[in-house]
């Protein structure tokens, strides 16, 4: 089981204390506005890190999100649609000390509404069990733990590049491991899947999805490859925090937040970067990822059964000495490469006789 461990490290540039009040001050109240759902999405994860880190907060830091928590019944009745991310907040601000049962009283008018039941997704219905549960109310879904893992439990799609099925792949990690408190029971295909998809990632130098990965290994009970969290260790110390600079745009906040949620749990120094005042932007470097070229080279090779000895010598022709290297450190990284390699080349056709 992964080992909980709080937010910030005493080693951080920046004392816990200021860090958590200008990281929730910067988010409630100097980015966006709490109408616009991304202020909801970019709440709730912060506060979902902190809550499953057992972050220590003080008070005083949770104070620039009281309003919010004081007109919570108001929001979640006219957005209802949004129901998750503000139940989530509410949640995470109590169990992390915040005075109050305004997140009872919200998930009991969330079942007694039937909320839950609009939802199409497996996904979005197993995060909605999990918010009603913090709180006693039970949503009874035959088979959900069923269908989740079997969605899981195919390596092959995870094999070749698609990041919604990653996303999902983490998020079911994260929801039937309580987030680290219980063991997820996966089957030996959902590590596979695990370990495929990070291997995509990883080529990819994707840092906010490979870190997502690693996190779910580690609530899995494994051990993620040294060398994708030897990358993202390198990669946490490049981030930029600029100023009162955030124009309403997306940035790279939510890499920064998983990113450095990956080094709590793997035991590095988190948020090297001290965390200003105000509306803070988040910029990242962004990596070489040589996807394409790998992708370019494999289709190249036409439509019988490559293995990845028979294109291996083709692929790395295409391949600059960077990215050489990135190909040969994910090729060491793990046990299972070969087997990836014959996912990933989606050998045959569908015309095929």
């Amino acid at each position: 089981m992964a080992q909980i461990i709080p937010f910030f490290s005493p080693a951080a540039r920046q004392s816990r204390a200021a860090a958590h009040a200008a990281l929730i001050g910067g988010f409630a109240a100097q980015r966006r506005t709490q109408e616009d759902v991304f202020w909801l999405k970019e709440n709730a994860e912060l506060l979902n890190i902190l809550e499953c880190t057992r972050a220590d907060v003080a008070a005083e830091a949770l104070a620039p999100l009281q309003g919010f928590y004081d007109g919570a019944a108001r929001h979640i009745s006219f957005f209802r649609q949004y129901y998750r991310f503000i139940l989530s907040i509410c949640l995470d601000l109590e169990d992390l000390g915040h005075p109050g049962e305004t997140g009872a009283q919200l998930a009991a008018w969330i079942r007694a509404e039937g909320l839950a039941q609009a939802e199409l997704s497996d996904l979005q219905r197993a995060e909605a069990r999990r918010l009603l549960a913090r709180r006693g109310e039970i949503l009874q879904d035959d088979g959900l733990d069923d269908r989740l893992r079997a969605f899981i439990s195919r390596p092959e799609t995870f094999a070749i590049p698609n990041k919604k099925a990653a996303y999902e792949l983490t998020h079911i990690v994260f929801y039937l491991s309580e987030y680290g408190r219980r063991d997820p029971q996966l089957p030996q295909a959902a590590l596979t899947s695990l370990e495929f998809a990070g291997l995509v990632a990883f080529l990819d130098q994707n840092a906010d999805l490979l870190a997502e990965i690693c996190i779910a290994l580690r609530y899995a009970g494994q051990q993620p490859p040294a060398a994708w969290e030897g990358w993202l260790d390198r990669h946490v110390s490049a981030f930029t925090l600029s100023e009162r600079e955030f124009s309403g745009l997306h940035d790279s906040y939510h890499e920064y937040f998983v990113v450095n949620w990956l080094m709590i749990l793997s035991g590095r120094k988190p948020f090297r970067q001290a965390v200003p005042a105000g509306g803070v932007h988040v910029s990242a470097v962004r990596g070489g990822s040589i996807l394409r070229s790998l992708s370019e080279a494999v289709f190249e090779a036409g439509t019988g059964r490559p293995g990845w000895g028979a294109v291996k010598a083709r692929t790395e022709a295409m391949l600059n000495e960077e990215e050489h290297g990135l190909l040969s450190a994910a090729e060491r990284s793990c046990a299972g490469f070969a087997h990836f390699f014959e996912g990933f080349a989606r050998a045959g056709s569908a015309g095929a006789a």
